[in-house]
């Protein structure tokens, strides 16, 4: 896999997404997890699971739902990572996060992150980050305990039978809830 560059965070913007967005993000999410396009960066799910990994109305109701928003973050005027945050109590949840294949690996992931965990903090005052991540992506879950999240055990079935959020290759499929202290 070809490294992409480090990133400098004045390259970067963020705002929330709007429905005019919705094409794009659906675009950036895809090419980030399924199909053979995914197979560029890392965070691929192609060989765990077929089919897509959001749609339209996905996204809509990402951007829609209170307490609830849908971070776009632009570089060199191209939209080049999202992530959904969603205010729970002291928690806030952390999710739908995607960086273009060709830009994984550079850092630019690891700024999104920082800056959703900055913004959640300084907008709702949280205390925590949570996360699910399918327990059989070690890579990725061991990426995210570099940055501070810790594994709970706690799991929660995939969604069998449910093509919206794709049609699984094996069927020991969970997600594992990931918990990061904001206190910092």
């Amino acid at each position: 896999m070809e490294t992409a560059p480090p990133t400098d965070p004045v390259q970067l913007s963020y705002r929330d997404a709007t429905d005019a967005d919705v094409p794009a993000l659906v675009e950036l999410i895809e090419s980030a997890y399924r199909g053979d396009s995914s197979r560029a960066g890392w965070t691929t799910e192609a060989d765990i699971l077929d089919g897509q990994r959001t749609d339209p109305e996905g996204v809509r109701q990402v951007i829609g739902a209170a307490g609830s928003k849908l971070l776009v973050v632009r570089r060199d005027d191209r939209i080049a990572a999202c992530c959904q945050l969603e205010h729970r109590g002291d928690a806030a949840y952390f999710g739908m996060f995607a960086v273009r294949p060709g830009l994984q690996g550079g850092g630019l992931g690891r700024q999104v992150l920082a800056e959703a965990e900055r913004l959640v903090r300084e907008t709702w005052g949280v205390t925590e980050m949570h996360m699910t991540v399918i327990s059989a992506r070690e890579e990725l879950i061991a990426w995210y305990e570099r940055r501070g999240y810790r594994r709970t055990g706690r799991m929660t079935p995939f969604p069998y039978g449910d093509e919206r959020f794709g049609v699984p290759r094996r069927d020991d499929l969970r997600f594992e809830l990931l918990v990061k202290s904001l206190d910092r």
